[in-house]
């Protein structure tokens, strides 16, 4: 199984700042993607930004600019950097990963708890 802890939520003020981070345990597994997600009361789960194993981003539309995502795959970490934050960024954000058994093709999902994130006006 692999599991997924997100550290680094908080309150913080429009216009600050805050870095998660998602560390990955995968004993016997191959993370390919990792991604932020987040989930505010009431609406739709919606993608922050997702990083492939080689590197490649995306990032939701929302988030674009002011957002930037990385990850370590020696330390099986991904972290999301938020600048400019605004109280519509107050979300649950989630650490999504997909990955695959050694030897396997096929891909799983996995998500992390949550941390939750609040921009205060």
């Amino acid at each position: 199984q692999v599991q997924l802890v997100e550290y680094g939520g908080g309150l913080v003020q429009t216009g600050g700042s805050l870095t998660l981070s998602c560390v990955a345990s995968k004993s016997g597994f191959t993370i390919e993607d990792m991604g932020w997600y987040r989930q505010a009361p009431g609406m739709q789960r919606e993608l922050v930004a997702r990083i492939t194993r080689d590197g490649n981003i995306n990032y939701g539309d929302s988030v674009k600019g002011r957002f930037t995502t990385s990850r370590d795959n020696v330390k099986n970490t991904a972290y999301l950097r938020m600048n400019s934050l605004k109280p519509e960024d107050t979300a649950v954000y989630l650490c999504h990963a997909k990955a695959r058994r050694y030897g396997r093709t096929d891909l799983s999902n996995y998500w992390g708890q949550g941390t939750q994130v609040t921009v205060s006006s």
